[in-house]
Formats: structure tokens, C-alpha cells, sequence
């Protein structure tokens, strides 16, 4: 399948299948093809004339088989193919002969070029994540929570959990600071005060105290 004789614009991924079915099964007509090959009948007989354009299949009335070279990609001249068809010289040739070689290539060299960017990009993410320690008191693990990008430095911070606005020097509006420090966003959509969220805070706070 990875060879470029058999990308989407050359002799497609239903030839190879045929080729497969005519190998296991010599001699077989349309109909027994359509059941080996799992190959709708249309895509079938697409892909037959242009298999025997290329001579790698030659058929017997009804009954098709593969040239005698054919798994090697070399075809044969059929007696009433057309002549401006010559037999195939060669995977490499049908492939080159459809404009596809290369594909295969080209295609795994992006996939790493992608690769290597979301690799690139986990590392960055990865870089910005605290990463928390863990701490084994009488057989059980205990988090401890490190510092977080969202922490701010003390010079932000304004009376009343505000934050001031560094380019401003003057509150900003929808931001608090949890009493741990970190940035708080309040938004319309938010259905608790920042009293609330403290409380919320202080509590999550005092149950992590006791477990650790």
C-alpha cells in the first residue's frame, strides 16, 4: 500500500486488492472478484481496465488472471489492448507514468514535520505546567501544590483582593486574588462573589491541611 503505484491518482489502493484476490484465486470472473476483493462492482471493473492497460492482467472470456510478472509490476501487451498503452515497466514506472512518485516520500516527511510540531508544542505546554510533588507520609501519596503561572507578584496586588493593572497602575476591573495569590477572573457569567470564592478557597485549603 506505502508504494507510490498505488496512491489515489495512479492505480489506487482497489488494485492492489484485486491483485491480492487474483494471486490467492487465479482465474476468476467479475462476479467472483466483487466477493474475494470486498471491490463494488463499479470500482471492479475501473480497476480491471486499468490493470490491463497496463498489462499486469490478461483475461480468458470471462475469467481474469494476472500476467505472468505482475506482482513485480511488469505487464504484458494484450492482443486487443489499445497501443497507446504500453505494458508497465516496473512499480516505479506506473508510478512515474501517473505523476505519483515521490507521494510516499513527500507524505512521511510531512507527518514527521507534524510530529516534531506537536512534540514541540507539548514541550512548551509542558514547560508552563507545574509539576507537583509528591510526598509518601505513612503509605499514602500527598500532593503539594507548586507555584502556577497564575500566581502574580505582590506588587499587583491592591486593598481589597484587587489587582492592579501594570500598564495602568489603577485596579482592573474583573480581576481578584484568592487569598493563595493566584488570579481570580470575575465575569458576568459567574454566580458567586469573590467573598464566596475565598470561602470556597479557604475550605479546599483547610481539607488539603488536614490530609497532609
Amino acid at each position: 500500500m506505502g508504494h507510490d503505484a498505488f496512491a489515489h491518482h495512479a492505480l489506487g489502493s482497489a488494485a492492489l486488492v484485486i491483485i491480492s484476490a487474483l494471486h490467492q484465486h487465479p482465474d476468476q470472473a467479475v462476479a467472483e472478484l466483487v466477493g474475494t476483493s470486498s471491490v463494488s462492482h463499479a470500482t471492479t471493473y475501473r480497476t480491471l481496465k486499468r490493470l490491463a492497460d497496463h498489462g499486469l492482467i490478461q483475461h480468458t472470456g470471462e475469467t481474469w488472471a494476472l500476467a505472468p510478472r505482475a506482482l513485480e509490476g511488469f505487464g504484458i501487451r494484450l492482443p486487443d489492448s489499445d497501443n497507446s498503452h504500453t505494458p508497465a515497466q516496473g512499480w516505479a514506472n506506473i508510478a512515474e507514468q501517473h505523476g505519483t512518485w515521490g507521494v510516499a516520500a513527500r507524505r512521511k516527511a510531512l507527518h514527521t514535520a507534524e510530529r516534531a510540531a506537536y512534540q514541540e508544542a507539548l514541550d512548551r505546554f509542558a514547560e508552563h505546567r507545574g509539576r507537583a510533588v509528591v510526598l509518601v507520609r505513612d503509605g499514602r501519596q500527598v500532593l503539594v501544590p507548586v507555584p502556577r503561572p497564575d500566581e502574580i507578584p505582590p506588587p499587583w496586588h491592591a486593598p481589597g483582593g484587587r489587582v492592579l493593572d501594570p500598564a495602568t497602575g489603577r485596579p482592573a476591573a474583573d480581576w481578584r486574588v484568592a487569598t493563595n495569590g493566584r488570579l481570580i477572573l470575575i465575569t458576568p457569567s459567574d454566580q458567586r462573589s469573590y467573598d464566596e470564592l475565598a470561602a470556597a478557597h479557604a475550605e479546599a485549603l483547610s481539607e488539603w491541611e488536614s490530609v497532609a
